[in-house]
C-alpha cells in the first residue's frame, strides 16, 4: 500500500509525500488528512506526532520518492518512514523560476515536511542531493534531526569539468523513448558508464511517464541542470562540521564518492561513522538492497535505542 500525503513546501509549492506501508496511528492531535491514489482535500493539518520514531527519506537529483519504497517497507513496524517527492520531481509541483531551484528552497521543503508530517526529531536518510539537503537541515534545525544517513554524496566541489560532463550525459538521453523496455535497456547499458547494470535500468524506468510521443522523465531536464548548478561548484566541509547529531556516511565501492573523501567526511563530522557496500555503485540502495538495508537498520538501532 502506498499512502499519499500532500505537504506545502517553500513558497506554497505543493509537494507529495508517501508512506509505503500502513502508517501507525498518530498520537496527540487529529489524524492525517489524506487520501490514497488522489489529491487530498486542501487545508488542515496533514499529520501529528507518531508513536514510532520518524524517518524522512530524501531521494537524489533525477530520483523520486518511490525509489525508497523497498527501504521504507523494510523499516515498517519499527519506524514511521516517509519519502518525499522533492520539488520538480515525481508528483510534486515544478517551481516556476530559477529561484525555486536554489538549495535553500529544497532545504525549506524538507523542514516543512518534517513539521507538517509530525516526524521530528527524525532520522533523515538522503541519497545524492538528498544527503546534502539532510546535512544542511541537521545543521540549521538540530531540533528536527536526531540522526543522518548520507549515501553517495560528495562534500568536495564537483567543479566545472564534471558539471559539463554530467550535463552532456543528460543531453545524450535518446528521448523520447519508444517503450519502457527501451528505457531499461538504454540505462542498463548506458554508454557513459563502464559497467552494465539492470538495477540502473529499473531505476530510470521508474522516473518515466508516457507522453503523446513516447516515454519522457517526469522532471524537466533543464530544471535539473539548474538545480545541480546550485551546489555543484561549492565545497561543503564547513556545513558538515556544523552537524551535531550522529551521521553515517555510506558509499558504494564502485560509486561516485571515493573512499578517501568519505573518510574525510567522517573525520569532519562531529559524530561521523562510515560504511561501504561492496558490488554497488552510486545507486547502492537499488543495486544491493539487502546490504543497504542491513547498514541502515544497524545505524537506526544505534541512534533510536534509548
Amino acid at each position: 500500500m502506498a499512502r499519499r500525503i500532500d505537504v506545502t513546501g517553500a513558497g506554497g509549492l505543493r509537494l507529495v509525500a508517501w508512506e509505503f506501508a500502513d502508517p501507525p496511528k498518530p498520537a496527540g492531535r487529529a489524524g492525517f488528512q489524506v487520501s490514497v491514489g488522489e489529491d487530498p482535500a486542501p487545508g488542515g493539518p496533514v499529520g501529528g506526532p507518531s508513536q514510532e520514531p520518524g524517518v524522512l527519506l530524501l531521494h537524489g537529483l533525477l530520483g523520486r520518492a518511490s525509489h525508497w519504497a523497498e527501504t521504507a517497507r523494510g523499516l515498517a513496524g519499527s519506524c514511521r518512514a516517509v519519502a518525499l517527492d522533492q520539488r520538480g520531481h515525481g508528483l510534486s509541483e515544478h517551481p516556476a523560476g530559477p529561484a525555486g531551484l536554489a538549495p535553500e528552497a529544497f532545504l525549506a521543503d524538507a523542514e516543512a515536511a518534517l513539521e507538517q508530517l509530525g516526524l521530528g526529531p527524525a532520522v533523515v536518510v538522503g541519497h545524492g542531493m538528498g544527503a546534502l539537503i539532510g546535512w544542511r537541515l541537521a545543521a540549521a534545525r538540530p531540533d528536527l534531526v536526531r540522526g543522518l544517513v548520507l549515501a553517495e554524496m560528495r562534500a568536495a566541489a564537483v567543479g566545472a569539468a564534471w558539471q559539463r560532463e554530467w550535463e552532456d550525459w543528460l543531453a545524450a538521453w535518446p528521448m523520447p523513448f519508444t517503450t519502457l523496455e527501451e528505457v531499461r535497456e538504454w540505462f542498463s547499458r548506458d554508454p557513459w558508464v563502464e559497467r552494465p547494470s539492470r538495477a540502473r535500468g529499473a531505476y530510470f524506468a521508474e522516473v518515466m511517464s508516457h507522453a503523446p510521443d513516447g516515454w519522457r522523465p517526469v522532471f524537466d531536464p533543464e530544471q535539473m541542470r539548474l538545480a545541480r548548478r546550485g551546489w555543484a561548484y561549492d565545497a561543503h566541509w564547513e556545513e558538515l562540521a556544523q552537524v551535531p547529531c550522529p551521521a553515517l556516511v555510506v558509499r558504494g565501492v564502485d560509486g561516485l564518492l571515493g573512499r578517501a573523501e568519505a573518510h574525510e567526511m567522517v573525520r569532519v563530522l562531529p559524530r561521523g561513522e562510515y560504511a561501504e557496500i561492496p558490488d554497488a555503485g552510486h545507486l547502492l540502495h537499488h543495486e544491493q538492497p539487502e546490504a543497504w538495508q542491513e547498514v541502515l537498520t544497524r545505524f537506526l538501532q544505534g541512534v533510536l535505542t534509548p
